[in-house]
Formats: C-alpha cells, structure tokens, sequence
C-alpha cells in the first residue's frame, strides 16, 4: 500500500494516465479521418498501449534515474506506475470500438479522454492549492489542439497517400 502513496508512484499515474489519453484520442482521430478502418483505429490503439506505454515507461525511468537525488523506489514506483497506467487508459479506448459502430466509438473516446483529462487537472489543481478552472482550460486546450492537428493530419494522409 506504500507503493501508492509514494512520489514516484504519482509521477507515473499522473504522466501515464495523461500519455495514455493524449496519445491514443489523437491516434484514434488521427487514423479514422486518414482511414476509416475499424481494423486501423483498433490496432493502433493495442499498438500504443503495449509499445507506448513500455516506451513512456523507459522513459520516465532513465529520467527519475538521471535526477541523483532520487532514490531506486522512486524509480521503480514511477516506472511501473506509467507502464500500468498507460497500459490501462490506452486499451480502454478499445471497449467503445468493439461495442459500437466507428464513427459513434470515435466520439465517444473522445468524450471519454476529455472526461480524464478534465478529472487528472481537478485533483491536480486541487492537489497544488490552484484554480481548477484555469488548469482544466489549459490542459483542455493542450488535448483539443493535439485533436485537431491529429485530425488534419489524418485527412491530409488519407488526400496524399490514399
């Protein structure tokens, strides 16, 4: 139960829940205006929450390890913390594509990974004694932006290659 309280544990629930969403709403956009495949939305999203979330977990372990000041628990904590937590909100994007028709899927994963992003940036603001509704805007933006682009690059793959 220590594990859960600690530093590191938070670094990689925070940064791994935030990656998880990020990355797979704007991959899921992205590849459904390129593609309109079911097939190329689902395997994206199984690709990212195996291959992202062990890449983000190296990640965050090479640069708590790169701080001399942390210890080897802080280090573990974070490390498995990303890789689960990037691991589960990436795959839970798969439910809605195996339930429901794509385009109806697509948008709600979006309102999904919205949901999580507006839940991470209360506790967060909360947590720093800050104002929820500035935090909550700025991260809301940050993830509609990442959509847009995500979007726009799908269709102009989809024109060039397709």
């Amino acid at each position: 139960m220590e594990f859960f309280k600690s530093d590191g544990a938070r670094t990689g629930l925070f940064f791994g829940a935030t990656s998880g969403v990020i990355t797979t709403i704007g991959l899921i956009v992205g590849l459904n205006s390129g593609t309109r495949s079911i097939t190329a939305v689902l395997g994206g999203i199984l690709v990212i929450a195996v291959a992202d979330a062990m890449s983000d977990a190296l990640g965050i372990h090479l640069a708590e390890e790169a701080d001399p000041n942390t210890d080897h628990g802080h280090v573990w904590a974070a490390t498995i913390m990303t890789f689960v937590t990037k691991f589960v909100f990436s795959i839970s994007f798969a439910v809605p594509l195996l339930l429901l028709p794509l385009a109806t899927a697509v948008s709600v994963s979006v309102v999904w990974g919205l949901l999580v992003i507006v839940i991470l940036s209360y506790f967060l603001a909360k947590s720093q004694d800050e104002s929820p509704f500035y935090i909550i805007g700025e991260h809301l933006g940050i993830a509609i932006l990442v959509l847009v682009l995500s979007h726009y690059i799908g269709v102009w793959v989809a024109a060039t290659f397709g």
